[in-house]
This record gives C-alpha cells, structure tokens and sequence, in this order.
C-alpha cells in the first residue's frame, strides 16, 4: 500500500458485455387470455350518441306497438314470469336487418359480444329461441309496423314512389334436396312421426333419471314439429301435382315426357326446386323486391314459390298501393317481368311501364307482311 492512499485499489479489469438473453431464461409477464375480467363501464358510453342502433331506438319509441304487447300474458297484479319487451326484440332484428343478419343463432351471440346489440339489449335475457319465436310470431304487426314506417318516411319526403323498380331474387331454401318425397314416402314418415310422438309421450309418464325435464321436452316438441311439418307436405301434394299435369299439357311435347312425379318436402312443405343463378337446381323461394329508385329505400317484399318472375308486377303494385295509399308513377321492370297482362293492368291505372322488348324468337316473327326473310336478304 502506498503512503497516498488509505487502502489498496482492486486492479482494473477489461469491460465485457453481458451475454445475449435466451427467449427461455427472460422473466416476462405474458398474457393470459383465460382469466375473466370485470371492466366497469356503462351500457350508455358503450357507442356514440349518433350511432345508427340509438336512431332506431328513438323511432320505435314514437311509433304504436300496442299489437306487440297484446297476447302477453304477464300482467300486473297477476303471477306470472315478467316478459321480454317486444320493443327490445323488435329494435335487435330491425339493427340485425339493416347490419345484413337474418340469423336468429347469429343475432344471439351478436347480442353478446356486440356493443350495439348489446346496448339495444340492455341487459334483458335473450336466446335465439325467443328472437326466432318473436319474428314468426308476429308476422302480422310486423306487416303493419312496416306500413306505418313507409308512410312516416312519405310524410317526411324521404320516398316519393314517383318511380319503383321491382327484381325478382331466388333465395336457397332450409331443406335438402334428398328431403323431397313422392306420396307413399310421406304417408310412411307420418307414421313414423305419429309413432314417435305416442312413445315419447308414455316416456312422460316414466321419465328417464338420466334426461332432464328440458331435454325431454325438446325432445317431444321436435318430435311435434315433425309431425306437422309432414302432415303439411303431404296437405300440399295435391297442389302440387295439380301444377305437374298443367306442365304437361302446356310445355312442348319434347319436354312433357321430362316432367317428373310430385315430390313435397318434409323439411319446408313450401319450398319448391327452381333453376338458380348458377344453372344447378335447388329448393329455394323467389323473394321480390320493390324498391323506390330516388331513395333506394325498399318499399315492399313478397315471396312466391314460382320460380319465373313472369306475372308478379301486378300483384306487387297492388300491394304497394294497399300499403301506400297512391300508386307509383312509372314502373321499371325486367324482361322476366314482361307479360301482356301485367303491362296492360299497369297502364290502364296510369302507370308507365319500363321494360326491356324480346328479341323474336323466330326468324319470321317481327316481319312486315311480304317482307322477305333476313337469312334469304343475307344471301343476295
């Protein structure tokens, strides 16, 4: 030790960097996306205050649903479960419909995970059960809803109906394809529906300990469910085949021999094979659509069973007018819709018809008479 200090210096040694770290030795703090969170927050701040489900909200409030609440049961100052509000379930499909969801399963979990849904919810119980129940279940006020909606929306000047256009769209049907049964078929499935529903009702009288009373009533609805909706195919045969024999006397003798024996479907009695967009052939609906051109809001909907868009103008005007109270002042429609009597009833109310002419289907068709033939024209 020198004289100049107090203790010896440690020898100075050659700075050397840390080795790298490993991805493996890291202490990190890593997510763990199983852990549930309780986030406090509003069902108000939840969207803005312009969003679109807080107009719908507020125009359902001024309109009367008193069709709505009229068969239900659960009234005060009587037992009974409260109800689900008909404008909480009406205000989901009606944001569902213009969000492009038809689904009743979708717009369950929608009502779960969306904040919009979630906000026209507000907290009130929901399965797709009722959602679905709800819109089969009230198809007439919702009818009468839509009606007094067009006609706000004309007092307003929002639609005009100064010019309408129609389009027909097929749209696939819930039923397979293999659900299609002739007669004998059908009677041997609504035996076997019959029979389903006798043995599942005596399992009510000595219930399984293993099934519980919710299973065993779905288990006895779907079988109900089934029985009708083969009793209902078999109530549509004759409809059917009366269509069949008008095939066959109307089509072109190359084509009678093709018409095939009436088959209904035990899925969805309604549905019937049309060619699709595609070319291939399927259980679908022909749904028609009439939309106001100036605000391209829809303004009525029908669905035929008719796979040909042929004769389906006229009886959407009609309804159009029931519902409006005034008729459209031209009418644009495709070449499908063109037929002799649809455009002749038109124009005797007054209203202009658009609609593609047809090319002649013969070489001769179109001519003046003494007029030769294009083709002989061409070769001299």
């Amino acid at each position: 030790m020198s004289e100049e200090t107090l203790f010896e210096l440690p020898e100075a040694k050659e700075f050397q960097a840390p080795a790298p770290t490993r991805p493996e030795e890291a202490r990190l703090l890593r997510p763990c996306r199983e852990q549930v969170e309780w986030t406090p927050r509003a069902l108000e701040a939840a969207i803005p205050p312009d969003h679109p489900a807080r107009a719908i909200w507020a125009l359902l409030e001024r309109l009367d649903l008193s069709a709505f609440y009229a068969a239900i049961k659960a009234v005060l100052g009587r037992p009974g479960h409260p109800a689900t509000d008909p404008q909480v379930l009406l205000a989901l499909w009606l944001y569902a419909t213009a969000e492009g969801v038809g689904s009743a399963r979708q717009l369950a979990r929608l009502c779960e995970e969306h904040d919009a849904y979630r906000w026209l919810r507000g907290g009130v119980p929901t399965n797709y059960h009722t959602l679905s129940d709800f819109r089969v279940g009230h198809q007439a006020a919702l009818d009468g809803l839509l009606t007094e909606i067009l006609a706000s929306m004309m007092a307003e000047g929002l639609v005009s109906l100064r010019h309408v256009a129609q389009d027909g769209m097929r749209t696939r049907a819930w039923a397979g394809a293999g659900s299609f049964r002739r007669k004998d078929s059908l009677g041997r499935c609504l035996a076997e529906a019959r029979q389903q529903v006798e043995q599942l009702a005596k399992e009510r009288e000595h219930p399984d300990p293993g099934v519980s009373r919710r299973e065993q009533a779905a288990r006895e609805r779907a079988a109900r469910e089934r029985e009708e909706r083969v009793a209902e195919a078999l109530r549509r045969l004759p409809s059917i085949k009366a269509a069949k024999e008008r095939q066959g006397k109307t089509l072109a003798k190359s084509k009678r021999g093709k018409v095939s024996e009436p088959r209904v479907s035990t899925t969805d009695a309604e549905a019937t094979v049309m060619k699709m967009p595609d070319g291939g052939f399927r259980p679908a609906y022909n749904l028609e659509v009439a939309t106001d051109v100036d605000s391209q809001v829809i303004v009525e909907v029908g669905v035929v069973t008719k796979g040909s868009d042929g004769g389906q103008a006229l009886p959407v005007v009609e309804h159009l007018q029931q519902r409006a109270g005034e008729s459209p002042e031209a009418y644009l429609i495709d070449g499908g819709f063109a037929t002799r009597e649809d455009i002749t009833a038109l124009a005797r109310q007054g209203i202009v018809v658009y609609a593609p002419t047809r090319p002649p289907r013969t070489t001769t068709s179109g001519r003046r008479q003494g007029e030769p033939r294009p083709d002989i024209l061409s070769r001299h």
